[in-house]
């Protein structure tokens, strides 16, 4: 099955933290010439803090309104024909305004992971605040599964090198 590019030339790569949503954007975007946005470092640029310190500080609605008005910037980029390749933070999709912008912004897709495989990942790293308990963490992901079921598309990502997803979504592509 191929797609077009709906309203704007832009892919929204979503799901759970650690599944590999900058890494196969960056390659992605390489591979198309198109830019890569990390939704997640373009809200800690433009705040002057890390996410960790956001949310320690502010807490998550505040983060989640930053995070909103980051991605409204991305999807007026795209709009303008500025194409472009962003990662989203693992609870952007999770947010039903941004999945109703997106839904009519570009093309979502959402990289599956088993919760185990994105445990092993990120549970050694230390910036990221909604990864700091494995219970709390699975809950989460439970949570925000139905979310990123609801995007235009699913790749799974358990067993696959970032190369391979990169083909896999440029297979999907009419560009």
């Amino acid at each position: 099955m191929h797609v077009k590019l709906k309203g704007s030339p832009a892919l929204y790569l979503v799901g759970f933290m650690g599944c590999g949503k900058s890494t196969v954007g960056r390659s992605l975007a390489g591979t198309l010439k198109w830019d890569f946005v990390d939704l997640d470092d373009e809200i800690e640029r433009e705040a002057g803090s890390k996410i960790t310190e956001i949310f320690d500080r502010f807490g998550e609605p505040v983060f989640r309104v930053m995070e909103q008005k980051a991605l409204v910037e991305q999807i007026r980029k795209a709009r303008m024909g500025m194409a472009r390749v962003v990662a989203l933070g693992g609870g952007a999709f999770a947010q039903k305004p941004n999945r109703l912008k997106i839904a009519t912004a570009g093309v979502s897709i959402w990289l599956k992971s088993p919760v185990r495989q994105l445990w092993e990942r990120v549970s050694s790293e230390n910036n990221r605040p909604l990864a700091r308990d494995r219970e709390r963490f699975e809950a989460l992901y439970r949570e925000r599964k139905q979310s990123y079921a609801q995007a235009d598309f699913t790749i799974d990502s358990e067993n696959s090198e970032p190369k391979q997803i990169v083909e896999e979504i440029r297979g999907l592509l009419l560009l």
